[in-house]
């Protein structure tokens, strides 16, 4: 087996990113060396929280650090109407015996990734603590070496908007910093998590089979989700946006088509707030085409864009995770 690769899981934990942390706790490919936790999904309270719950049940000693309140520069909308106003479901879940660390999840970013070159972060919410900390410590740019956002819905619809996914019109301004920071980016967009990615009836039941705590925590916490996911999409089924992304962390190979582009966040029309604009032919390549925005340095900074996903293999994985 590979030595196991240090990552940093930036989230705000409702049901769906409860699913992913328990994939990378239970993970023997990677050692899981932070949480840190931002407001999104729910306040960041008890997003908190839900954390902690989720380390609990896993039986991990991972430190849980909590982050920004809000966005950068706007008010903070929820998605509570999806999650549940508990972010799991209303399911009723005690609070955990653990207690978050008092550092600030800002400064235990920066202090994680001077400390160990080479992580990997990814992101599970709106990326206002990880726009913070390069902003406060621009160094950690180069000791992350790899930064997996789940997030955007490129070339394709939104689901808080026609035009953008949750993450990403939550906090836009983070978003751009994150965009522009040189961060080597893989974009993990909404889209990936739907069709036939969906966990289906047949897919429930396979989990509901394995017949553990874990297997039973990640259906019913996706209960309301699940109710959700059909009002807004008219498809039956649990989409898991956040474990499809960390399944795309924990195996590489999972990425059927991908390809590198510039990438964009709009931050000013009230109509397309948070796109993710992928310059797929590049365009702002061309001098001819280049946006006043786009100065040659921030040209020169692209993403990696997943484009196709390795369904089985998804699922594959998923429930091996859940399996005792």
């Amino acid at each position: 087996m590979p030595p196991q690769r240090t990552v940093l899981i930036d989230t705000d934990t409702a049901s769906d990113d409860a699913v992913a942390l328990i994939m990378a706790l239970r993970s023997p490919y990677v050692c899981v060396a932070a949480i840190t936790v931002v407001a999104g999904n729910v306040p960041v309270e008890q997003a908190t929280r839900n954390a902690l719950v989720t380390v609990e049940l896993c039986g991990a000693e991972v430190p849980v650090y909590t982050g920004a309140a809000k966005p950068l520069c706007r008010e903070l909308e929820t998605a509570t109407w999806f999650h549940g106003m508990d972010g799991l479901g209303d399911c009723g879940y005690a609070p955990s015996h653990r207690k978050a660390e008092s550092m600030h999840a800002v400064d235990a970013i920066i202090a994680t990734a001077l400390a160990n070159p080479g992580l990997e972060v990814i992101t599970l919410g709106p990326l206002t603590n990880l726009a913070l900390a390069i902003a406060r410590e621009p160094r950690i740019v180069a000791s992350i070496s790899r930064c997996v956002v789940m997030g955007g819905a490129p070339c394709c619809e939104g689901n808080v908007t026609p035009a953008a996914e949750f993450n990403i019109w939550v906090d836009p301004e983070a978003a751009r910093i994150v965009m522009l920071s040189g961060l080597p980016v893989e974009l993990v967009g909404w889209q990936l998590s739907r069709y036939d990615a969906v966990l289906n009836a047949h897919d429930i039941d396979l989990v509901l089979a394995i017949g553990t705590p874990l297997a039973e925590f990640a259906i019913r916490c996706n209960g309301r989700a699940r109710e959700a996911y059909f009002e807004q999409t008219g498809e039956h089924g649990i989409s898991l946006p956040d474990p499809v992304a960390m399944a795309l962390l924990l195996e590489p190979g999972l990425a059927l088509e991908a390809s590198d582009h510039f990438v964009e966040i709009e931050t000013a029309s009230p109509l397309t707030r948070g796109m993710t604009v992928v310059d797929k032919l590049d365009a702002t390549g061309d001098t001819r085409n280049a946006p006043v925005w786009a100065d040659a340095r921030a040209r020169s900074r692209k993403a990696n864009v997943v484009w196709k996903l390795n369904v089985p293999g998804w699922k594959r994985l998923l429930m091996a995770t859940l399996t005792a």
